[in-house]
């Protein structure tokens, strides 16, 4: 056997625990008192959560503040048992915005072991295969391939479920993905350490012989976070994340993808190639931490993929500006739009990409504060929008009305603006199909559930539905400075956390819109119009059945076209499927004409000093294809 030669700096897991004892008792107390506070005063699922899955966490919280009150410095056990303690509250709930995070050493450490598992399917048989090993690492008849039957004498199939049993995913589905992610990787800023410092890996070698390789959790440095959730700004109030994916996302960009690490959330694309991308090709992009952009062949035809890694942006337009710049560089016929495994990020980020992809106008989710008189002190704090980083005033007049009616929650509004929402309108005239899978959470759940609620595509899933985690999710040190800012408010109940430790909660949750509007994205998900079950040659050869799935779906479908072009008194219109045109000018109706052939000249004083000019198409009656241009 060889050992990995990862640029990661590691250290073994029994070395670096002998590090981690820290927390005094008082430091103990504090953290479940102010934890009680978040579930208690902050949580919006709440409700939900006790109905759903049969909980209580406000009392396992209070019954730990109890126990830590008779205890003693010299009674009180190891830190690890408190973490684990503590831990196995927040995940109770199962909810991945709602975190106990780890104090120092753990923040920005990850453990993890020099392969990967993945699953695919043969029928209905589940098999666990090695996709990927760090560089470097070998042994005797191991590598991609090879099929996993044991985990430390355990079924590995049995393995991933008792694992999955302390994650806290939404449903099933999200479950057992995060129990089969977890297995190998663990950022320990979100999950308490492994229980066993070494693992012994039964597999059926390449060359048909069963073996036993046993090796030990190595820990080693995260890549840091692009946003920072504790500060005040759009970003960390507009979060939606599922950090644990986050952290695990970077880890193995470090780990196996190491080109795709940047130090910046974009990079100078003035060398970026601007030409089509040929048949099979990449598209280079100036974001590669979140974009990867290629022509794929399929038995169906050759069609556009682009994969969207993550929403955790801070700049949300440049996100939305270089996504435009790479599918008009992709095929047009058809696009496969892959989403799986990201956890989300900026809402904003999130919602304003629908818009790119529909002629309808997009509504964004809106969202839903628990009345409590802690939250209510909050959005009166940020009712005018004194700090012009979030503005509560909307949820104002009825969590006070709460206060008299009982509601349990308050009016509905979106965090994602309207206008930002649909500012640049559809720039992509082909189908599109969407793929998720269970690891799809927050702000990529609400991406989903708006590209399903205003028809925009079919969905294809790996999985039954996604992760299912439907809310805004703010820091335990947020919500601190959201009552100190502009000015500090008397007795404030967030005390600072010791040791670098840190909470999160589900503070605003997030509804659907049209034909599902109301309904809650948290537990229920998104459930796809399609399912593919992962097959072998899925996970070790570049997902070529379920982009040949892709193609087949997109095939046949309606390639539409409507390019424009101005002149100071009249608007060329190039159009493909479309027979009727509707031009505004400045927001006014200027011409409305049937489209009889492909190119179609519309008389329109004006045109030449209009700022803002929207084409909408029609065919059948229907509203199929828009296109607007903005003009300073």
């Amino acid at each position: 056997m060889t050992e990995p030669t990862s640029g990661v700096a590691k250290q073994e897991l029994d070395d670096f625990l002998r590090t981690a004892d820290k927390l005094t008792l008082d430091d103990r107390r504090l953290l479940v008192q102010q934890a009680l506070v978040l579930i208690e005063q902050n949580y919006v699922h709440l409700p939900l959560k006790a109905a759903m899955h049969a909980v209580n966490p406000v009392q396992r919280l209070r019954l730990l503040a109890v126990r830590l009150s008779r205890q003693t410095p010299q009674t009180m056990g190891p830190e690890w048992r408190f973490h684990a303690e503590l831990s196995e509250i927040f995940h109770a709930v199962r909810d991945l915005h709602t975190n106990y995070l780890l104090p120092q050493p753990f923040s920005g450490r990850i453990a993890f072991l020099p392969y990967l598992i993945e699953e695919h399917y043969d029928g209905e048989r589940r098999h666990y295969v090695i996709t990927r090993t760090l560089q470097g690492f070998s042994a005797l008849g191991f590598g991609p391939g090879v099929e996993v039957t044991h985990w430390n004498g355990i079924p590995i199939d049995r393995a991933v479920e008792i694992n999955a049993s302390r994650f806290a995913g939404s449903n099933p589905a999200a479950r057992h993905a995060r129990g089969l992610q977890s297995i190998t990787i663990r950022p320990l800023r979100v999950h308490v350490p492994p229980d066993e410092s070494w693992v012994v890996l039964t597999y059926v070698g390449q060359d048909g012989i069963r073996r036993e390789l046993s090796e030990s959790w190595r820990v080693g440095e995260n890549l840091p976070p692009f946003v920072n959730a504790d500060e005040l700004s759009v970003a960390a109030t507009a979060q939606g994340l599922d950090l644990g994916a986050d952290e695990i996302s970077r880890a193995l960009k470090l780990l196996y993808v190491p080109e795709a690490v940047t130090p910046h959330e974009s990079l100078g694309g003035a060398e970026l190639a601007a030409e089509p991308a040929e048949a099979g090709a990449d598209v280079p992009t100036s974001m590669p931490g979140f974009f990867r952009a290629r022509s794929v062949v399929t038995p169906s035809g050759t069609f556009g993929h682009i994969r969207v890694f993550s929403f955790s942006v801070n700049d949300p337009d440049a996100f939305v500006r270089e996504f435009v710049r790479l599918i008009g560089l992709l095929p047009q016929n058809g696009l496969i739009l892959d989403v799986r495994d990201n956890g989300g990020g900026h809402i904003f980020a999130s919602e304003f990409l629908l818009q790119t992809l529909t002629p309808r106008p997009i509504v964004p989710e809106p969202t839903q504060f628990i009345t409590t008189n802690l939250n209510l002190r909050i959005c009166r704090q940020h009712q005018e929008n004194p700090t012009e980083q979030i503005d509560l005033g909307p949820w104002c007049p009825s969590m006070e009305q709460a206060l008299e009616t009982g509601a349990v929650y308050s009016g509905a509004f979106s965090i994602t603006p309207a206008g930002g929402a649909n500012a640049i309108g559809q720039q992509y005239f082909g189908p599109v199909v969407l793929i998720t899978n269970a690891l799809c959470y927050s702000a990529t759940d609400i991406f989903a559930a708006g590209f399903q609620d205003h028809k925009i595509g079919k969905i294809l899933g790996t999985d039954d539905n996604t992760g299912a985690g439907g809310a805004n999710v703010w820091t335990h040190e947020l919500l601190k400075l959201l009552l100190e800012l502009p000015s500090p408010a008397p007795e404030t109940p967030y005390k600072p956390l010791p040791g670098g430790a840190g909470m999160r909660v589900s503070i605003r949750r997030t509804l659907r819109v049209h034909d599902l509007a109301g309904t809650p994205v948290e537990d229920l998900g998104v459930v796809p119009d399609f399912r593919h079950r992962m097959t072998r040659r899925d996970v070790l050869q570049g997902n070529e059945d379920l982009l040949a799935k892709a193609g087949e779906i997109l095939s046949g479908q309606p390639v539409r076209r409507l390019d424009v072009q101005v002149s100071a008194a009249q608007v060329t219109l190039t159009t493909a499927l479309v027979d009727r045109a509707d031009l505004y000018l400045d927001g006014r109706p200027a011409a409305s004409v049937d489209v009889k052939q492909q190119v179609t000249t519309v008389p329109a004083p004006g045109a030449g000093t209009a700022h803002v000019i929207r084409v909408e198409g029609f065919q059948g009656g229907e509203l199929v294809a828009s296109r607007t241009i903005l003009r300073p």
